[in-house]
């Protein structure tokens, strides 16, 4: 493989796991002399991107729910086929589209179907998107040479809407990105909670959780939420002016990385619609001892690694953390250091790299 293009159906533009896994695995294609192009929406996005790869943004960018969330995306049908076009000069070897059936930026490619094809479901739970859209569905999977899905969550799902049987990987990263800059952990107890701020997230809980120990705690908990979303200012409300909470905003990988390496403790209180928990394991590949929901996506993540409470709970999310800070040692995050190196993106990349050439034998042979 000398030439890949990754297409993601979301805006990079906007902070998501789906766009993350596409820039991680470009950097480390680009480690390999593999060309990469990368294909998103948003035409208007001129942001330069941590990765070697070659950045092409399409269609004007929309927010349309999804999954609980709201997800950019875009639905011009001019810009999905400018992308197919990109696509054609580039000539790649395979074509892998994350999150294939998310319009639209990807359809036109998806469906011409002229070159190998490998495709990433990162989403899990059924709703009225997918039975709805079966019959299209069905028909842009024929443009599918192998599928691949990030939990067996997301594996029930697309095999439920499209009767589609795929491997069951795991999203990866790199771990070594997370232990660049010095842990520097003071005196003070620091929560972080990072990621969009929407219900699902369940950043809610984690105020009410810091607020209820803090109204009667000798030693205050101070929760630090990095990210933005819809739920900001209700979130904010919540909040009420506390001082021990803070909003931080929207940040870079860079400062993201930081924060973790500086927190005592790394909240992950989402209440659903979490396919896999890769957040979990960046705080534990930085160091930091997890206390995270009990949710499906999250648990097999967590493997034994970290605190789990019962989601949308604030009451058990402060016993959790008052459990966790009293039980981490030394050997305690080695070991969940440990257990995050399983997903690294150079194993997730070898796996991937074995199925493109999976994909090329089906691609030619069905020829």
């Amino acid at each position: 493989m000398k030439r890949v293009a990754l297409i993601s159906p979301y805006a990079l533009s906007v902070f998501g796991g789906v766009q993350e896994q596409v820039l991680a695995m470009s950097r480390e294609l680009s480690r390999r002399d593999v060309e990469v192009l990368i294909v998103a929406p948003d035409a208007r996005d001129d942001t330069t991107y941590d990765t070697p790869a070659r950045v092409t943004r399409f269609g004007r960018r929309v927010a349309m729910p999804a999954n609980g969330s709201r997800a950019p995306l875009t639905l011009s049908p001019g810009g999905a086929r400018a992308a197919r076009a990109a696509v054609s000069a580039f000539a790649p070897d395979v074509v892998h589209f994350h999150e294939p059936f998310a319009p639209l930026v990807g359809w036109a490619t998806l469906r011409a179907h002229t070159v190998p094809s490998v495709a990433t479901f990162h989403r899990s739970g059924h709703g009225p998107a997918l039975s709805l859209t079966g019959p299209l569905l069905r028909e842009l999977a024929k443009g599918i040479d192998v599928a691949v899905s990030v939990s067996p969550a997301a594996h029930a799902t697309v095999r439920r809407a499209v009767g589609i049987d795929s491997d069951v990987l795991f999203n990866g990263f790199e771990t070594e990105r997370f232990v660049t800059s010095p842990r520097r952990r003071g005196d003070e107890v620091l929560l972080l909670s990072v990621g969009r701020l929407e219900e699902r997230k369940g950043v809610a809980t984690a105020i009410e959780a810091v607020r209820h120990h803090n109204e009667s705690a000798a030693q205050l908990w101070r929760l630090v939420i990095v990210g933005d979303g819809p739920e900001r200012e209700k979130l904010r409300a919540l909040a009420g002016g506390d001082e021990q909470i803070v909003f931080v905003g929207a940040v870079s990988d860079d400062e993201k990385r930081g924060w973790l390496r500086r927190a005592s403790l790394f909240l992950a209180p989402a209440t659903h619609g979490e396919s896999f928990g890769l957040v979990l394991l960046e705080a534990m590949a930085s160091e930091c001892s997890v206390v995270a929901s009990d949710i499906e996506g999250y648990q097999s993540a967590a493997g034994g690694y970290a605190t789990l409470f019962r989601a949308g709970d604030p009451r058990a999310l402060a016993t959790a953390i008052e459990l966790a800070l009293r039980s981490e040692s030394d050997a305690s995050v080695a070991a969940a250091r440990q257990h995050a190196e399983s997903w690294s993106m150079r194993r997730l990349m070898d796996a991937y790299l074995e199925r493109y050439e999976r994909a090329h034998q089906h691609f030619y042979v069905s020829r």
